[in-house]
């Protein structure tokens, strides 16, 4: 039997970095998703084939507990990032199961740039986790598998994750995550513009660079308090539909981010290019130091705008994902 599963990307409308140290973060599910197609095999080892993860394709085969490293000229770091969170959202998948020996054929298609900001490794193991309990006839419902995609990143990022991406990313939708406390919450069909600078980022070293900021410096401590304040402010703005206001906190917010040194120059660029294409508010998505931008934003103007700077490898509407994980 084989079996495929698909999970949305994310874009945060506030709270990136934040959330790590329990302020609250309204991440939002974009269609934008990865696919995972599982295949038990009749030993214990796993072969895995990727063919867009925003690297150059790669397959590579090892034991189920052993070490694999896919012959592929592409930075390092991504492919062990990639091959990480494949590895760990297997073997939640043999937890849940029971069957700690399971072989893999494992077959991943994605339309989310790696290590961009967008979600990519939660969508991966959302998807992987869903797929690979089903094949092994260990269904999970969306909350049990957004728990154990948590588990997979917290490994891969040394602890330094949040529930927000993969909960995000399984339940679809907008959610609230504070902490352990995870809710989906109701939100307007909000009109997201995201732009691409091409680059990409290991999240388990800017999360470790904040990190260090603010045990070094009080008014960082300080700077991430006030994020979360923004966060509560922008979840009233949204359950008004207040799009103006949503606009003015994620400017806002992007300037704190700034200061705790995670966006980039291209990161700024893009930014105001969705500004003085008439945004109603921009700000980085996700971990920075280079990835995306998401743009809050009604006319088609933005996106030219975007699309023109030097800075920008791509441009696109992301509408809101209301599905999370799924069976294809």
């Amino acid at each position: 039997m084989t079996t495929t599963s698909s999970a949305p990307g994310k874009v945060y409308l506030f709270g990136e970095h934040a959330v790590v140290y329990g302020e609250p973060a309204v991440p939002c599910a974009i269609e934008r998703r990865a696919s995972v197609t599982v295949t038990e095999r009749g030993d214990d080892r796993v072969r895995v084939s990727a063919s867009d993860l925003s690297l150059d394709g790669f397959t590579v085969e090892y034991a189920a507990n052993g070490d694999g490293q896919p012959d592929v000229d592409v930075p390092t770091p991504l492919i062990e990032a990639a091959m990480g969170y494949v590895e760990e959202a297997l073997a939640q998948a043999r937890d849940a199961a029971g069957r700690p020996d399971a072989g893999f054929d494992v077959e991943i298609e994605s339309a989310i740039p790696l290590g961009a900001g967008l979600g990519s490794s939660a969508a991966v193991a959302v998807a992987g986790i869903d797929a690979a309990t089903r094949e092994l006839g260990a269904a999970l419902d969306p909350v049990d598998v957004a728990d154990r995609a948590y588990r997979v990143e917290y490994e891969v990022q040394d602890g330094q994750a949040s529930r927000a991406d993969t909960f995000c990313s399984a339940m679809g939708g907008a959610v609230r995550v504070e902490g352990d406390d995870c809710a989906t919450v109701d939100a307007p069909d909000l009109p997201f513009v995201v732009g691409y600078d091409g680059a990409s980022h290991d999240t388990g070293e800017l999360v470790a660079g904040v990190r260090a900021l603010r045990e070094e410096f009080d008014f960082a401590a300080d700077t991430v308090e006030a994020i979360g304040d923004l966060v509560r402010r922008g979840e009233d703005a949204l359950a008004a539909g207040d799009l103006d206001t949503l606009g003015r906190l994620m400017d806002f917010n992007h300037g704190l981010l700034s200061a705790l040194g995670v966006s980039s120059r291209s990161l700024d660029s893009l930014v105001w290019a969705a500004r003085d294409g008439g945004a109603l508010g921009a700000k980085l998505t996700g971990a920075g130091g280079g990835g995306c931008i998401v743009a809050l934003a009604e006319d088609a103007g933005v996106e030219t705008a975007l699309s023109l700077s030097p800075d920008c490898e791509e441009s696109f509407r992301a509408a809101l994902a209301t599905e999370g994980v799924r069976a294809e």
